[in-house]
């Protein structure tokens, strides 16, 4: 075991000063010094053209892109560098886990990555030039894999495959999009139905009415439905779907079965969570390994997190937030059953090749 930690991130403000915060925090920290090194050993399978970037990003919010030129006046890096790295649009994305359950005005998400790509941050933005304020953790810094907004809106994704690739967006940026941009459900879904998708993923969402929606996208088509609970495979869009979805189905078949047995958050958390139950995964090494599990209320306005397996999370009332009283909080702590490389936590993470 070893122990890690998430950075708490609080900021109130425009866009542009925020990306100038992060851009401060991190011009000099392991995690930026780690991913410029990763790109000296592997070469980019895409190109960020700027004005095609900038041009996708502020037909649907503006704002954002204002944080990223924040971020380049903190960091003094080319515009290119910083889009590599943040921008969110045409980026490679590797095999992965993940599980979803939602039920009574709740949202529970198991992340399941490489060590080696994680931000270790975690975020509560309420911005003063336009967008909704969001609670969660980031990715590549202005992105989102889970998270709650102000309207009561909740997001997590999950990964179903990378193969023929088109022009787009990447998961986290879509994430920060439709927390940043979207009032409830069915915004989200005008918005997946409009952007232009890189991979192929699942995006559950979820509001104050209690319905789910689970939306399949891929860069050819994108098909709404409902349920409760998804991992990583399409159970519409077929075609699309990996080769190898034998333990995909494993996590979703656990989930099925004790669903009924749920009742609440928190015995869904623990389904999650508990690393004796099954759907957590230590598979750290071979890109699908569970480093956080969230959990998200639309109706309490309340957000739980727990970095490792077998924790109690940390509880977090966003709406005391947006009303002004601040977290006093500077990290987030816990533990994870493996020695791989955390970017954020270790020098040299960058020569992980596994």
């Amino acid at each position: 075991m070893r122990k890690i930690h998430s950075h708490v991130i609080e900021f109130r403000g425009t866009h542009y000063d925020f990306g100038f915060l992060q851009g401060e925090k991190i011009k000099d920290s392991i995690l930026v010094k780690n991913r410029e090194k990763q790109w000296k050993v592997r070469k980019p399978r895409f190109t960020v053209p700027e004005e095609e970037v900038k041009k996708a990003i502020t037909n649907v919010a503006p704002n954002i892109w204002e944080e990223i030129l924040g971020l380049q006046a903190a960091l003094k890096w080319p515009m290119e560098q910083v889009l590599r790295e943040f921008g969110g649009y045409r980026v490679q994305y590797y095999k992965s886990g993940c599980s979803v359950v939602t039920g009574d005005h709740y949202l529970v998400r198991n992340y399941d990555y490489h060590p080696k790509t994680y931000d270790g941050r975690f975020t509560l933005f309420q911005p003063s030039d336009g967008g909704y304020a969001i609670i969660g953790p980031s990715q590549r810094i202005t992105g989102r894999m889970d998270g709650l907004n102000e309207k009561g809106l909740a997001m997590g994704y999950n990964f179903m495959n990378r193969k023929n690739p088109g022009d787009g967006f990447v998961c986290n940026m879509i994430g920060r999009l439709i927390l940043e941009t979207c009032a409830n459900i069915d915004e989200a879904v005008a918005l997946l139905e409009e952007i232009p998708h890189r991979h192929s993923f699942s995006y559950i969402v979820t509001d104050r009415s209690g319905v789910t929606k689970i939306i399949e996208t891929s860069p050819r088509k994108v098909v709404v439905r409902e349920g409760y609970a998804c991992t990583n495979h399409f159970k519409v869009m077929l075609d699309e779907n990996r080769h190898h979805l034998v333990d995909s189905k494993r996590r979703m078949e656990i989930i099925e079965n004790e669903y009924a047995n749920l009742g609440d958050a928190r015995k869904a958390f623990r389904l999650l969570n508990d690393t004796d139950r099954g759907v957590f995964s230590k598979l750290y090494g071979s890109w699908a390994g569970t480093i956080h599990t969230s959990a998200y209320f639309p109706t309490e306005m309340k957000a739980w997190f727990a970095l490792g397996g077998d924790r109690e999370p940390v509880e977090i009332d966003f709406a005391k937030w947006l009303s002004g009283e601040n977290l006093g909080m500077d990290y987030i702590y816990g533990e994870v059953d493996t020695e791989v490389p955390f970017v954020h936590l270790d020098d040299g993470a960058w020569k992980f090749r596994n």
